[in-house]
């Protein structure tokens, strides 16, 4: 029997939670774990002529598993029927989708084309989110969103909950969705996860399959656990990876066994805690594995895949992971090849291992609530009707949008059949580190001339205080701009498409007056608000409102000589408002849409100063190829009569809004602004992704009407490198203006 030396995996293709989190998690289970001596016999040649019954066991190993598929395909090139499949973690996927009918070159496309970046991350596209989610990327853009309660801080059981891992593995076991009892699928197969109470292995033999693969792939730490009749399940790793006895005791007469764990580092190899970490993870699989080889008997086959440095994260890798798996698989053609069948009875295996065709059509659809949303307000999201055949693309972006609500821990959907019916069933799991959570956000500016400012903001959110997704907030903001604020949003109907919001805000906000270039003044602006409005949501791309908005406050100077006097002011207003936000990325968008119009009348009437009249408007469409993107957009505000006070009028200056200049450096009654942004992305890194690019903007502030025109404008752009990091966006640059202005700038926060 030919051994193959293992090399170490690799750490920096991994993902980042990947390789520390799966193994910490482990940890506890090593006193769980017997060692037990390694021992494998040389397998001897079977007769065809006795037609053994072939067990075909895949051992896990995250993305070596994809070797699996090379086994695959030469075994059936070699036309060796199998007649049992156990498998582990990837060799659950992959034993699994073989299992239901797939072939080898089906499996091999789906892990070349699946983009497992997104599958491994639970965030839903933005375009999914709702557009109240989507409003709070321009202020708390920190990527951890922290649950709480009884005074303490709530994680969850993994980094990834398995969102959208979910839907992908539903999709690819549709065709066996109709089969509870695996063994009653074209090739019985059973799957081995790991009871995380006890540390034992359980063997899935029956249930929705998608389920039992996610459970046999989730790895502790990475992975939350699967709960299965009463067990919280995680990967088999530690307990049976390479399940020898699970495919005996269905009834395998001689077993294949598929081996691609990365074996034990070399002592050169342990150079860091993450090493010292991976090297206990792999002694605890290597003792449950000795102990299943130990079992085989000399008719048995082991086939171990030269792989090298590939490490268990590096799934964008699979088409070197099939390559080894048929080297390895052709290496023992000389043993394998007595195992094959005629072609009129390989033709007849295969005729039953066809995968049911076409989607099925719904009998009824079913909610599994385990939430305190209403019924009606998660189904008003689902269009699928009894008698319509399942369209997975439509019910997968159904569910984004549900999951997009940001109550629910997972939303999957599970196809049944109850006597002679196929539904479908909804589960919305409620996130069990909710309902209450705090989010982060960050925004720094400076010129690196001494000018700079910095703002730390908190929110604490209460999601789901009623059946209708009614909210709470109250956020804190700390910096040179300070501010308080509370809000009440209430959706009113079952669909959640209409609401009214009450909120109240008080805030203190630095003014920094200008005479030309000079910074000749800074003033201290205080205002306390109320508002009140009611409106209607469009999906999750839009929201039109209308509300009215009373505020009060007062000016001081802060520094430097005065060029206004210190004053009071009073605010009464109504407005209308009309939002719509596509955009999949706030920071550096690729594609998408986002604008705002907005209408805001001020009388005395309605508790003002002073009577005038606004109109804003604001538009950005994004657009990408390859790794380069553009980014278009245009401004106009204006104030009917040029009457409004200093607290409502309009700013321009700083990245690029006139780059050249700083921030608010400009101020005026009416302003306008058209801009290009230009940027290409250098790097594409898990937790950073780095661009570089520049803009070129026209625009200007104008203080009369009569000083309005597309003429009167000013021509500047910039120069910038930046990175989306999770803390946020990120820009480092220098803008330039007409007459010799120029800004260097540092900035973090949004500028779409």
């Amino acid at each position: 029997m030919p051994t193959h030396r293992r090399s170490p995996p690799t750490l920096h293709k991994l993902p980042a939670f990947f390789q520390a989190f799966r193994v910490i998690a482990l940890i506890g289970l090593a006193t769980l774990i017997h060692p037990t001596p390694a021992l494998a016999g040389e397998p001897q040649q079977a007769t065809e002529a006795s037609r053994p019954k072939i067990g075909l066991v895949l051992g896990g190993g995250g993305a070596r598993g994809s070797a699996h598929v090379g086994v695959l395909k030469v075994l059936e090139e070699l036309r060796i029927p199998i007649d049992y499949i156990a498998g582990n973690s990837m060799g659950a996927i992959v034993g699994g989708l073989y299992a239901e009918g797939m072939s080898p070159d089906q499996i091999e496309h789906e892990l070349k084309t699946i983009d497992w970046d997104d599958v491994f991350s639970d965030a839903p596209p933005r375009p999914d989110r709702s557009f109240r989610r989507k409003r709070d990327d321009d202020t708390y853009a920190v990527q951890a969103r922290l649950g709480f309660s009884e005074g303490r801080v709530k994680f969850p059981f993994a980094i990834v909950q398995g969102q959208k891992f979910d839907l992908e593995l539903s999709r690819l076991t549709l065709p066996a969705a109709h089969v509870s009892d695996f063994d009653k699928l074209p090739i019985p197969f059973h799957a081995v996860a790991t009871d995380i109470e006890t540390g034992r292995a359980v063997v899935l033999k029956s249930g929705d399959l998608a389920l039992t693969i996610r459970a046999s792939m989730a790895v502790p730490g990475a992975f939350a656990p699967v709960e299965i009749d009463g067990k919280l399940l995680v990967d088999g790793l530690v307990s049976n990876n390479v399940p020898v006895d699970v495919a005996r005791a269905m009834g395998a007469d001689i077993v294949i066994v598929v081996d691609v764990g990365s074996g034990l580092y070399k002592r050169d190899d342990i150079k860091g805690v993450l090493d010292v970490v991976a090297q206990l993870t792999n002694i605890l699989s290597d003792r449950n594995v000795a102990q299943q080889l130990a079992t085989l008997k000399p008719t048995d086959i082991l086939i171990r895949p030269e792989l090298g440095k590939m490490s268990a994260g590096d799934f964008n890798n699979a088409g070197f992971g099939i390559k080894k798996g048929e080297e390895a698989a052709l290496e023992m053609l000389p043993t394998l090849r007595h195992l094959s069948v005629d072609a009129a009875t390989y033709q007849r295996y295969l005729a039953h291992r066809g995968v049911r065709a076409g989607p099925p059509v719904i009998d009824f659809v079913r909610l599994d609530n385990q939430s305190n949303i209403g019924d009606e307000t998660i189904l008003s999201n689902i269009t699928l009707k009894p008698g319509q055949p399942l369209d997975t693309t439509v019910l997968e972006a159904e569910i984004s949008r549900i999951y997009g609500m940001d109550v629910f821990e997972t939303v999957r959907y599970e196809v049944v059949e109850e006597d002679g019916r196929t539904g479908v069933i909804l589960h919305a799991k409620e996130k069990a580190w909710g309902p209450n959570y705090l989010q982060f956000g960050l925004e720094l500016s400076s010129n690196f001339e001494g000018l700079s400012s910095y703002n730390l903001g908190v929110l604490y959110t209460r999601t789901a205080i009623n059946s209708r997704n009614g909210e709470l907030r109250f956020g804190a903001q700390f910096g040179q701009d300070a501010s308080i604020s509370g809000e009440w949003y209430q959706p009113i109907d079952a669909a959640s498409n209409y609401f009214f919001d009450i909120g109240a805000t008080a805030r203190r906000q630095v003014f920094n007056a200008y005479v030309g270039d000079d910074l000749s003044a800074e003033y201290n602006i205080y205002y306390t608000g109320f508002d009140l409005a009611a409106g209607r949501v469009f999906g999750a791309w839009g929201e039109g409102r209308i509300g009215y908005r009373m505020a009060f406050g007062h000016t001081d100077v802060l520094v430097g000589a005065p060029t206004l006097n210190d004053y009071d002011f009073r605010l009464g207003q109504f407005y209308g408002r009309l939002g719509v936000d596509t955009l999949d990325n706030v920071s550096f968008p690729t594609r998408g849409n986002r604008g705002r119009l907005e209408l805001i009348t001020a009388q005395e009437s309605l508790g003002s100063d002073t009577n005038y009249n606004q109109g804003l408007l604001t538009y950005v469409h994004a657009y990408s190829w390859g790794p380069n993107n553009v980014v278009g957009g245009f401004s106009l505000n204006v104030t009917q009569d040029d009457d409004a006070p200093l607290e409502s009028q309009f700013c321009m200056g700083g990245f690029l809004h006139l780059s050249g200049y700083q921030p608010c450096q400009l101020i005026g009654q009416d302003s306008g602004l058209l801009n290009a942004v230009y940027y290409r992305r250098i790097a594409n890194m898990t937790l950073l992704k780095a661009y570089i690019g520049g803009s070129v903007e026209y625009g200007n502030v104008w203080q009369e009407r009569d000083d309005v025109s597309f003429s009167n404008g000013m021509f500047n752009g910039s120069l910038f490198v930046g990175a989306d990091t999770p803390v946020g966006p990120v820009y480092v640059g220098a803008g330039f203006g007409e007459g010799g202005h120029y800004s260097g700038f540092l900035y973090l926060g949004s500028p779409f």
